[in-house]
């Protein structure tokens, strides 16, 4: 007798062999669940801000009784900038006339003069100063550049133009020599004057992409995000054209890396699950971080954060969430309250089961990041942050998001964020 040919498997009993593809509840109910979820959580945000104060003002760094004093900057007007540069080059012309030549009282932006505020949830500077003299040979180029750039700022003052950091590094090549000299001292010469970076009219090159549900006016032109095709619209480098957003969104999707973004963006994820989603394509970026916190505080909207499962995948979050040491001095501005870790996360290694030849061995550099952030003080105030991170050092294993490519191609945007939406997984 002749074998009886096995039925031959359709898609769909394929997409039923997907880990958890089958748990999937319908779109419709997964919306509902997101619909309370945010319902909830803007009431109890609500009835918490009406107890702890009588006024919607956000906590600052005035409201609270540190132990240390610390340094803040603020948005200063073009005038006010070109003022405060005046007043330094005025008090080093009479210190030179005095006969005691010049230095520059420059904020240390060391570690050790960096401060994590709990109650605020970010990273601030401390207000300790150095004396950086030109009659020092170990500080004469440092104090020279310094110098040089406050005449460079100066000029984009009177003339109302901006620049980028790259035109300003090319102004003096030699003198500069890198642009890291040049990027270090602009940051420098913002917190002496006690003014945000963009104040400054020097803006990065455009980095960060932003898609779905948003619409908002660039420099008085509207942009509507939904249709900007796969590659989605180039956040502006000066937040200042930025403005009247709308959006239908439920959340905002951040992603760290651009080949997660693009699959997204091409299974126009944001139709299916009405959201915003941005990605500064790696290392976040000034623009992007003042994009962000801009989109979170106007909409008020939720923000989930899909990065890699390493320790520099959770760093990347802490920036856009707790500011960097860089630039603590301007966390007030560039940070984003309250972003849930969606994944991908250690324990989703095994919880997904993610094939062993898609995980790959941490580097000893790797260990010792993931040790030195779990010393840090804004993970330490997250249990569930702390858990994650202890399982990634014991396995000693990470994974990019594009492990789950090992699934499907399209396993991200078809089950694995929709189950995510569904169990309300994320820290």
């Amino acid at each position: 007798m002749a074998d009886k040919k096995k039925p031959k498997r359709t898609k769909e009993d394929k997409d039923e062999d997907l880990p958890f593809k089958s748990i999937l509840e319908s779109d419709e109910a997964i919306l509902k669940l997101l619909k309370s979820y945010i319902s909830s959580s803007l009431t109890a945000a609500g009835s918490s801000g009406a107890s702890s104060s009588s006024s919607s003002k956000p906590l600052t760094l005035a409201d609270l009784s540190l132990s240390s004093s610390c340094r803040e900057v603020a948005d200063l007007s073009l005038s006010s900038v070109q003022t405060e540069i005046e007043t330094v080059i005025v008090q080093i012309a009479r210190s030179i006339l005095a006969g005691d030549g010049f230095s520059f009282s420059v904020p240390s932006r060391a570690a050790s003069n960096q401060l994590y505020v709990p109650e605020l949830d970010r990273i601030v500077l401390k207000d300790k100063s150095t004396l950086r003299p030109f009659a020092s040979v170990s500080s004469v180029r440092k104090t020279t550049i310094t110098t040089r750039i406050l005449a460079l700022i100066h000029q984009l003052c009177l003339r109302n133009i901006h620049v980028t950091k790259r035109d300003l590094f090319y102004t003096d090549v030699k003198l500069f020599q890198d642009q890291t000299q040049s990027d270090a001292v602009l940051d420098d010469v913002s917190c002496m004057l006690g003014c945000t970076r963009s104040s400054l009219n020097v803006i990065a090159a455009e980095k960060g992409v932003v898609v779905g549900r948003l619409i908002f006016s660039d420099n008085g032109d509207m942009i509507d995000c939904t249709k900007m095709g796969m590659g989605g619209k180039a956040i502006p480098p000066n937040i200042d054209r930025v403005g009247d957003m709308q959006s239908d969104a439920m959340f905002i999707l951040l992603v760290e890396k651009d080949a997660a973004y693009i699959r997204l963006a091409e299974d126009r994820f944001y139709n299916r699950f009405p959201c915003i989603i941005v990605t500064a394509k790696g290392q976040p970026d000034v623009a992007t971080r003042l994009f962000l916190r801009k989109m979170k505080m106007e909409l008020k909207l939720p923000v989930l954060a899909l990065v890699d499962s390493d320790p520099y995948g959770l760093k990347i979050l802490s920036v856009y969430g707790c500011g960097s040491k860089n630039m603590s001095y301007d966390s007030a501005n560039l940070t984003t309250p309250d972003i849930k870790w969606l994944g991908i996360r250690p324990s989703d290694l095994d919880k997904y089961k993610i094939p062993e030849q898609c995980r790959l061995p941490m580097t000893e550099q790797d260990i010792k990041t993931g040790k030195d952030m779990l010393e840090e003080d804004f993970v330490k105030k997250n249990p569930g942050w702390v858990e994650e991170l202890n399982l990634m050092v014991k396995t000693k294993q990470k994974a990019e998001i594009q492990a789950l490519s090992s699934f499907g191609f399209q396993y991200l945007s078809e089950v694995y964020l929709p189950l995510k939406l569904q169990q309300q997984d994320w820290l």
